[in-house]
Parts: C-alpha cells; structure tokens; sequence
C-alpha cells in the first residue's frame, strides 16, 4: 500500500531529519544508532513527553519523519497522534509501540500515521517500514492486512483525525468533563465561542448530544479498541449518571 509523498520529501537515501518521541531513554538511544546506520547523515532529534514533543516539532518545522510512542507522560491514548495530524498534517509520523494488536494499529493508521511498528519488530522491518514511509509511502504491519476493519469505525476515525487543532483541544476538555466556562477561561475564548466550537465537533462526526460527545471523548483517551461508535443509548446512560 503506497501514496504520494504529502510534501514531496526526497528518497530515504537522502539525509533526513527526524524525531523520536518516546520516553524511555535506552529505547531513544537504540533507534537513534539504528537510524545512524539506515540514515547516514541524518539529524535525530528527542522528546521524552508529549510537552517535549510540542515544544520540539515548534524548533525544528524541516521534520522529514516523525517516529513516535502514544504512551508517554502528557499523552493520552491517541492524541499526540491527533494533534500533530492536525497541528503538522504534511509530517509523515510512524508509530513504534510496545502494544502490537492488529485494533490498535488499524487504529493509528485510521487516525493519519503512516506506519505502525512494534518495538518487538526486527531491524530489518523497521528499516523497511521507515524507508518505505520517506519514499512516500505507508507501510501496513500485515497483522492488520488480516483484520477486518468495520466501515462505520474507520469513517469516523477520519471525522475525528478532521478536526481542527483548536477543536481537538476543545474535545479532550470535554473528555476531562470540564464545563462551557471553564473551557473558555483555558482557551482564552467566550462560553459563546465554546459552544460555537462544540457545535461544529458534533456535526463532525454526527452527533446529537454533548453527553454522546462526552463518552466518544474519553473512548479517544484510550489507546485500546474502543467502539468510535456512539448510539443514543450510550448517551441517555451518562445522562442518567
């Protein structure tokens, strides 16, 4: 499975720079020395947390790659990944977990990565995987080639992958249940702005009641194969809470 590069970045022969998000320091350094050998030249740049990794990506815009673990301090289930899809859509990002079932990566790959690879992965696969991802393309673990994936599920991990960086925001405060006001006093925005912004979310991906939004919202916390999919019952549940 291929596509075109997004920023028509050069072959992987060329020197590239790249960022590893991840916050195990031994792991940092292995996957730095296998990119020395794959990559002659390129430049490695590290982030330990998803603060790190905002602060990284903001120092260094000529990113060839990003290779980066969802579970690092700050992040929460998917949204480093969605974040930077929305904050850097033209940075191909390559997830390497510790996790490898076939849900979550489908789910990465649904949500814009260009790659998944386990950490238990060989040297050979990932440099292939990487290569692949700099040439343009995306390389899809055959773990999840297996899988089927449910239309309804992938369709809305495109709506959320859609949202505007501001509106990402806005849902994971909803996800940590904070209320209309308190999330403008964080976003620096009227209440009317907030509403304004979580109307929009909703008609997004489809939805009727904030309470749906609510439970979709804490779902995406969790780097798991939680259902993107929210019936009204799933909403008159938290509303009866």
């Amino acid at each position: 499975m291929s596509r075109g590069g997004p920023s028509g970045r050069g072959a992987a022969s060329a020197a590239c720079t790249v960022l590893i998000a991840d916050d195990h320091p031994l792991f940092r350094t292995a996957l730095r020395g296998a990119l020395g050998s794959m990559l002659p030249g390129s430049v490695v740049h590290e982030a330990d947390s998803f603060h790190a990794l905002k602060a990284a990506v903001a120092a260094h815009p000529d990113l060839d790659l990003i290779l980066l673990d969802l579970d690092m301090p700050g992040a929460r289930g998917f949204s480093s990944l969605l974040w930077l899809r929305g904050e850097h859509p033209t940075v191909p990002i390559v997830v390497v977990s510790g996790q490898a079932q076939p849900a979550l990566m489908r789910r990465a790959m649904d949500f814009g990565a260009s790659g998944f690879i386990p950490k238990s992965a060989d040297p050979g696969v990932m440099a292939g995987a990487v290569r692949t991802v700099l040439d343009g393309g995306m390389w899809v673990p055959p773990e999840i080639s297996r899988t089927d994936a449910q239309d309804a599920e992938q369709d809305q991990a495109r709506r959320i992958a859609s949202l505007t960086p501001q509106q990402f925001r806005v849902l994971m405060m909803v996800a940590d249940g904070l209320l209309n006001k308190q999330i403008a006093h964080e976003i620096g925005v009227t209440e009317a702005t907030v509403k304004v912004h979580i109307a929009a979310i909703m008609r997004k991906l489809g939805l009727f009641r904030r309470t749906q939004l609510a439970v979709l919202a804490q779902r995406l916390t969790l780097a798991e194969n939680a259902s993107l999919r929210v019936d009204d019952a799933a909403g008159d549940a938290e509303d009866a809470e």
